[in-house]
């Protein structure tokens, strides 16, 4: 089976290497890649052994499952001119174009096209992205299988709802920012009191990194490992009730929102 790729920015970049040089699951052989510029293609294809083509009409030409990885709003621009190709080869289509939903690329492509969609996240270009995955009706299990086993080489795979995936682009897909800046801001405070900021950085990755396990792992609810944490009278619930104080939570659900919206409206814009 062969896979192509529109498109060779940096999701595209992690979840290729993944197939190729990280798990050795796939043989770059049978990887096709193109871009606009043909730059980052070509450098991508010698990187994982993979197949650099000239045109996105190559690529379809010699795949079976083809991942569309531009900007959603180039979308509109490119799937007009690769419809009939992909008619006759039947070709399974996979975007992960953010907010554009499913029958939004059957407009494009028609309503008889396989097509999946799959948000990963950047932590992919590691193996650690948390990717959500969904269908129409038209793909069938096998195909979903394909295309689930491709995202699981760069990490975990999850199933979610449609009427569901603005919401998992936000929290799976968004977060992982929100994240990054927590884990610099609490860096940069210990860099304010006296601590190197390389070794405030690993610290503070090392410590989200295993309250993540502890909550995936433990069962337990966060506000019961936060009751654990704090001791009457003790340093920590000084921090909890400072974070509070300045609207910590409610930023959250804030920030949450707005990304939300901008998802809603990208799949509003034609």
């Amino acid at each position: 089976m062969n896979f192509g790729f529109i498109g060779a920015g940096n999701m595209v970049s992690a979840i290729v290497k993944g197939m190729t040089i990280g798990t050795k699951s796939y043989n770059g052989n049978c990887i096709y890649i193109t871009s606009k510029s043909g730059v980052t293609a070509e450098k991508l294809a010698e990187q994982c052994g993979a197949q650099y083509c000239k045109t996105a009409q190559e690529v379809i030409q010699h795949s079976d499952v083809l991942v569309l990885g531009v900007k959603p709003n180039v979308l509109a621009e490119i799937l007009p001119d690769i419809k009939q190709y992909i008619k006759n080869k039947k070709t399974l289509v996979i975007s992960i174009a953010a907010g554009k939903k499913l029958e939004y690329i059957a407009s494009f492509l028609g309503e008889d096209t396989a097509i999946v969609r799959v948000m990963p996240n950047i932590n992919g270009k590691i193996g650690a992205s948390t990717t959500g995955i969904c269908k129409n009706d038209v793909v069938t299990e096998q195909q979903f299988q394909t295309a689930k086993d491709m995202f699981a080489t760069i990490g975990t795979v999850l199933e979610i709802a449609e009427q569901q995936f603005s919401m998992f682009s936000v929290i799976g897909g968004a977060s992982v920012a929100f994240a990054y800046l927590y884990i610099d801001a609490l860096s940069t405070a210990a860099l304010k009191a006296g601590m190197p900021k390389k070794q405030a950085l690993e610290i503070t990755a090392q410590t989200v990194l295993g309250s993540a396990k502890m909550i995936l792992e433990s069962g337990e609810h966060p506000w019961e490992l936060i009751d654990q944490v704090c001791s009457p009278g003790g340093t920590t619930i000084e921090g909890i009730c400072a974070l509070q104080e300045n609207g910590f939570e409610s930023t959250l659900v804030k920030a949450f929102d707005a990304v939300l919206e901008k998802d809603k409206w990208i799949a509003r814009r034609k």
